[in-house]
């Protein structure tokens, strides 16, 4: 793999990860646009790519969370240890649970279908039609609850949605953001819960790819590229969540998602 092009696939990741247009989507795409696919050495320098360039958005979320995440944890800890019930130490054990199941059935599904699903035409209907439930969702469903007062059943519920994202072109920021407005979740809550919802899932999924990883130049370029480019995606979606909507987001997944059926049409 070229520098280039992790630098490339690096700023894509962190652009697309966290806004709710799927990142799988995109990193399977844009190579197959340029061509890259058609070589065994870039295909091959690919695996485990990904999932680097997940790590890099995950230290995005850490560090700009940092604060958050050290009152979840001291929070989650003082419940167990101390019998305090706070707000940080309800939100911790609710993302616990609700990442269980999610991350269970996802990497089952992951694991047996991943192969079969990451094709362009799955990938442009994932698209569209998540775009489509994305803007009706959003549109439709009042903002009621916000990030301090989910109840368990709103997080268990968003948790589970996850797993839905193991077909490229859903988005697991998309499902459990789309999900959160079905519940009634502000726009900004349902942001910042998701978030914090994918950490411990692409945490674990960079443990048990590490194995793969090739550390070399172009690894390192994409990881940072995706890191730096995150934490200015996370800053840019919360600010504009708090007045603004996912109506652009949905219709730029249903654009993208033609644009591919339009080129295999064409090839």
């Amino acid at each position: 793999m070229q520098i280039y092009q992790s630098l490339i696939l690096g700023i894509i990741q962190g652009l697309t990860e966290l806004l709710p247009i799927s990142s799988s989507a995109h990193l399977a795409i844009i190579p197959w646009i340029f061509g890259w696919t058609n070589n065994p050495d870039f295909n091959l320098a690919f695996e485990g790519f990904d999932v680097a360039l997940h790590f890099g958005t995950l230290l995005a979320i850490g560090l700009y969370f940092f604060k958050d995440w050290l009152q979840l944890i001291k929070g989650g800890f003082n419940q167990v240890i101390k019998k305090e019930n706070t707000t940080e130490g309800r939100m911790f054990w609710y993302i616990v649970l609700a990442t269980i199941p999610g991350g269970i059935i996802g990497f089952i599904l992951d694991k047996f279908l991943e192969d079969a699903l990451t094709t362009p035409l799955i990938i442009a209907i994932a698209l569209i039609v998540m775009g489509i439930v994305l803007y009706i969702a959003d549109k439709k469903c009042k903002s009621v609850t916000d990030y301090e007062n989910m109840s368990l059943k709103q997080t268990f519920l968003i948790g589970l949605s996850q797993a839905l994202a193991f077909i490229p072109g859903v988005s697991r920021s998309g499902v459990t953001m789309t999900t959160a407005r079905i519940m009634g979740v502000k726009r900004e809550s349902a942001a910042k819960y998701s978030f914090m919802l994918s950490a411990p899932i692409v945490l674990a999924a960079t443990i048990f790819k590490a194995k793969d990883f090739v550390f070399s130049i172009p690894f390192f370029v994409g990881v940072f590229a995706s890191f730096i480019v995150g934490i200015f995606v996370i800053k840019f979606l919360l600010n504009y969540l708090k007045k603004g909507d996912f109506k652009w987001f949905a219709i730029y997944r249903v654009i993208f998602g033609i644009i591919i059926l339009t080129l295999l049409i064409i090839k």
